[in-house]
């Protein structure tokens, strides 16, 4: 597994490495939604993220974490991020995280090609065995977003993390395995080509 700054080249979307110059941008995509104040996530609030970033290239230096900005390509506009995480080199395994997209370009073919993209790359380039999702019990959204791009639910962690307000969060642990890629494959794609067939403005407000 060569862990490396790369692009991931979508149809409607690109995945770029996480740069300092993407701050400013990031900023307006957390003030969208105002997504810091979410109890259910760690999304940084915009006064936090020369952190954020600081802590992303950490992680690529020492070859556990890739993190990327997520651009739409019809508008070149940054719309979240999202990376590469807890990178497993001996068991061949990764986790996708740290999600999060503008609430306004939520439920679009935003989140849908970006999983694919990283998907597609973990386990194709890696040859990665098993790609796990983890998100909070009660985030019933994220959960229905992991399950429609194939993840299958394995368990619960309970009490496994204690957010920022004190709550402690059970987690709910997807995976995606080496064999069932395939057939996640041409679901998604399958998936994508139909939204594509409708023009930007209409994806870009749908249920995808």
């Amino acid at each position: 597994m060569k862990i490396e700054k790369i692009t991931l080249m979508g149809s409607r979307i690109k995945l770029v490495p996480l740069a300092e110059h993407h701050l400013p941008a990031l900023a307006e995509v957390i003030d969208d939604g105002k997504l810091w104040e979410l109890p259910y996530t760690f999304v940084p609030h915009p006064n936090k993220l020369p952190e954020f970033f600081s802590i992303a290239e950490s992680g690529m230096l020492a070859h556990h974490e890739l993190a990327f900005a997520t651009i739409d390509l019809a508008t070149n506009t940054v719309v979240g991020s999202t990376r590469f995480r807890n990178i497993e080199h001996q068991h061949k395994r990764v986790e996708i995280g740290s999600t999060f997209i503008a609430k306004s370009w939520q439920r679009t073919h935003v989140n849908t090609e970006a999983k694919y993209l990283m998907l597609r790359h973990a386990f194709e380039f890696w040859g990665i065995n098993r790609v796990e999702f983890r998100t909070d019990f009660i985030n019933t959204r994220s959960r229905n977003a992991i399950a429609r791009i194939g993840g299958r639910e394995e368990g619960v962690l309970r009490n496994h993390m204690i957010m920022r307000d004190g709550r402690v969060r059970d987690t709910v642990i997807f995976s995606i395995i080496d064999s069932e890629w395939a057939s996640v494959k041409q679901a998604l794609e399958l998936k994508l080509s139909e939204a594509f067939a409708e023009p930007a403005e209409a994806v870009k407000f749908g249920a995808a």
